[in-house]
């Protein structure tokens, strides 16, 4: 008697299913991990075998304060959020796999066990089919292309958010280098105000000098120290930020390199040389064009799909007089009307919108260079300006100090020449640190790791003996 396939397929697909199944494993919400410190061990060895597009390998060493340089890597290491930007390459390459996995064949089984009058030699109607889709190897190849590209742009667009995180943490790390130098010169101004005015109160008890005198004297201490209050208000602010980027507690303050420089002019490359190779050095203009190419394989991919579906099997079937009838067994559909005319729209409309948003952000891109550089030559101006007036300054304040001995100036003149050279000088680091701004902006933009530009200076100065009269 002729032995049917179907109850043996049955029972290859039950074993299959049952042997394939992949095990579940809860993975529960803690915030345990949102308190955990990078390990500086870990960090150090990690900054030396450092792998990316832009950013450079370096001796990462903290012990004797953070550079800036050495805070980017840090924050590219150690940055919670980049953490979450990294479980997309997992993503991408669980669709490179899904793209390229062939569809299961279909099986289907019937019984039909007859009742009744039933005549002699009757016996149980069974049957099964097993169908294959033929569709998914048309654009299978199709399929694939556009998960690998879009693979290679997630790749990408991770190092571009990297290399922006490492950037603000070098930012970062100069502002506060820059609000501490700033606080440094309020601190010392507001701590000679209020010596002096101690000495002030106990000269007008003496005598010596008037209540219009202490009055002056006391209205300028009370300014310098609002200054000095909200200066420091921002160093507390801008520590936060610091360690936000590097992936450090909010109370922590990891001490920074005090032998760093800013900038007192700079002179970049010129336009042409900046945009020269610019499209192959911007990661996020290199991920742009992968998603350009994911995007082509996936207008290809639909119009290979509006062909009809073509399935392909076998059945077998025992009837009701105990006879088999085994046979190849085929369909397809017509394409009357669905021809996946839609789907093949939306995946133009889609690649136009990839190519009009790669043109507008390499439009948008140059302008912002040429912007960045025009902003170069004002800030160094402004820093020309300030480091030309503080020496006019220093000698009003020295002439108006020997000229309230002799009682020939006014207390309200001296003050308001102090507080103004200060000023001058906190105005000055204030332009130094916007050109650091500007040129890390700039070599952002321009994707490259550094722009030798700086033409430093110190950026402590030398201090200043403030003389009470």
């Amino acid at each position: 008697m002729p032995i049917s396939f179907v109850p043996v397929i049955l029972g290859v697909a039950l074993w299959t299913v049952l042997s394939a199944c992949t095990g579940y494993h809860a993975l529960p919400l803690s915030s345990d991990a949102a308190e955990e410190t990078p390990n500086m061990t870990r960090i150090r060895i990690a900054a030396q075998e450092f792998h990316h597009p832009i950013l450079k390998p370096l001796d990462f060493d903290d012990r004797d304060g953070l550079s800036p340089d050495e805070a980017a890597v840090l924050a590219v290491l150690a940055n919670p959020g980049l953490r979450a930007v990294r479980d997309q390459r997992a993503i991408a390459a669980g669709q490179v796999l899904q793209a390229g996995i062939l569809p299961n064949p279909r099986l289907t089984y019937f019984m039909s066990i007859p009742t009744g009058a039933v005549p002699v030699g009757t016996v149980t109607e069974f049957g099964g089919t097993v169908l294959w889709d033929l569709q998914t190897l048309i654009n299978r190849g199709a399929r694939v292309d556009a998960a690998e590209a879009r693979a290679e742009a997630v790749d990408l667009d991770i190092a571009w958010q990297e290399w922006q995180v490492a950037q603000a943490a070098k930012l970062a790390a100069y502002r506060l280098l820059t609000l501490r130098y700033q606080a440094q010169l309020a601190t010392e101004l507001s701590d000679f105000l209020t010596d002096n005015v101690t000495q002030m109160r106990q000269a007008l008890q003496r005598g010596i000098l008037t209540g219009l005198e202490l009055s002056a004297a006391e209205t300028a201490h009370n300014n310098a120290r609002t200054n000095m209050l909200e200066i420091e208000k921002q160093v507390r602010q801008q520590q936060l930020v610091l360690n936000r980027l590097l992936g450090l507690p909010p109370d922590s303050a990891i001490p920074l390199e005090r032998t760093v420089v800013l900038p007192a002019r700079l002179v970049p490359p010129t336009l042409e040389w900046l945009l020269d190779g610019l499209e192959d050095r911007r990661l996020d203009l290199v991920a742009l064009r992968q998603g350009y190419a994911s995007q082509e394989a996936t207008v290809r991919a639909a119009i290979l799909s509006q062909f009809s579906n073509i399935t392909i099997g076998f059945y077998d079937v025992r009837d009701l007089g105990n006879f088999y009838r085994p046979g190849p067994q085929i369909s397809t559909d017509l394409p009357i009307f669905n021809r996946n005319q839609g789907n093949i729209a939306i995946e133009r409309a889609t690649r136009q919108k990839l190519f009009d948003e790669y043109t507008n952000r390499v439009f948008q891109t140059r302008n912002d260079i040429a912007k960045l550089l025009v902003t170069i030559q004002w800030l160094n101006d402004q820093v020309a300006t300030t480091q030309a007036g503080k020496p006019i300054l220093q000698k009003l304040v020295v002439t108006l100090r020997e000229a309230l001995r002799q009682g020939q100036a006014t207390v309200v003149l001296y003050y308001n020449a102090l507080i103004n050279l200060t000023a001058n000088q906190i105005q000055n680091l204030t332009y130094q640190q916007q050109l650091i701004d500007t040129l890390i902006t700039l070599e952002l933009e321009t994707g490259y790791y550094r722009i030798q530009a700086i033409q430093p200076t110190p950026a402590r100065r030398p201090r200043e003996e403030h003389q009470i009269p």
